[in-house]
């Protein structure tokens, strides 16, 4: 994986940075931002890192978690160049509402929206965080051991630590050299997928409870009254949709999470060669070819009922 030059001059000569990732913020649109961060700061820059909602519990134990605002409106009068990372439209990040003089795109999903005035989006990249770890390295920066727990656990959360289909050779090598620059794979695996509290645990088997299965397709669903029940909130359903992927008949999984009366957010997860990001973008979503979402107004059957519809020409046409 070679960084485009131009986006290495950009680095290099441009002096204030602003990184913003996408709302709801997973661990490689995280943990890619916090290492990026230091590494520019390490060189001379000035870095503000945003996103319009907080870093989620289950991620604060990664180094630097706390620098990042929730609030872009004193950043903007330092006059930054936006680095957009793990996304590729504004509006992804809420940010549609504010022009930046310029702007830089990182980011691996299918779906791609064309912004950024330099733009560097590999789509069969496992994660984001792969592309700013060839970022850091074309800057000839060293790496410190936050930067490689910060990269260790943004492939981590998009590869299923390793376990997932987009897992390549390139992608141990990468990873092996932040274990050997510090980042610690024991405790970022404990802390991703080990230290549930027992209201998310609560929260995990009530959503359990709903599960449907029918012709390789299961779904559940969140709601808010869920939430209400058990104390929780949207944070703790990370990892949730990955569940039923277990199934061995199983060949794609979908949660909807309750968002609002008559509105649902959409998880999907597949095997093998599904590409769920086609589903998506059906309905106006995006994302990976195993992992993507999309939100929809409807009430909660007749969502279900378009999913399984969508997803059956794709499921079938694999089969053809």
């Amino acid at each position: 994986m070679k960084t485009p030059k131009k986006l290495v001059a950009a680095f290099q000569q441009e002096a204030t940075f602003l990184i913003a990732t996408h709302i709801n913020p997973d661990g490689d649109a995280i943990g890619s931002s916090l290492a990026l961060a230091e590494a520019l700061e390490s060189i001379g820059k000035k870095v503000f890192v945003y996103d319009r909602d907080p870093v989620p519990k289950m991620y604060h134990f990664l180094p630097g978690h706390k620098r990042f605002r929730t609030d872009i409106k004193k950043i903007m009068k330092a006059d930054p160049v936006l680095v957009l990372l793990d996304c590729n439209a504004p509006e992804r990040a809420a940010l549609e509402d504010y022009r930046f003089r310029k702007s830089i795109v990182i980011d691996h999903h299918e779906t791609e929206a064309g912004f950024g005035d330099i733009a560097w989006v590999e789509k069969h990249a496992a994660a984001t965080g792969l592309l700013v770890q060839s970022v850091i390295r074309s800057l000839r920066i060293r790496l410190t051991k936050g930067m490689a727990d910060n990269l260790y656990a943004a492939i981590s959360v998009d590869t299923g630590t390793f376990r997932f289909s987009n897992t390549t050779a390139a992608v141990l090598r990468a990873s092996a050299a932040l274990v050997e620059a510090g980042a610690d794979p024991n405790l970022i695996a404990t802390q991703l997928y080990e230290t549930w509290d027992f209201k998310k645990f609560r929260l995990f088997l009530l959503a359990m409870s709903t599960l449907e299965k029918k012709d390789g397709i299961v779904i559940t669903q969140v709601t808010r009254e869920m939430f209400r029940k058990t104390g929780t909130s949207a944070e703790d359903t990370e990892n949730f949709s990955n569940f039923p992927r277990k199934i061995d008949s199983i060949r794609l999984a979908a949660m909807f999470r309750e968002l609002g009366r008559g509105e649902w957010k959409a998880s999907l997860r597949a095997k093998g060669d599904i590409n769920v990001a086609q589903i998506a973008e059906m309905f106006g979503g995006g994302g990976h070819r195993n992992a993507a979402g999309y939100h929809v107004k409807a009430d909660i059957q007749s969502a279900k009922k378009a999913l399984v519809t969508a997803s059956r020409k794709v499921l079938s046409s694999k089969r053809s």
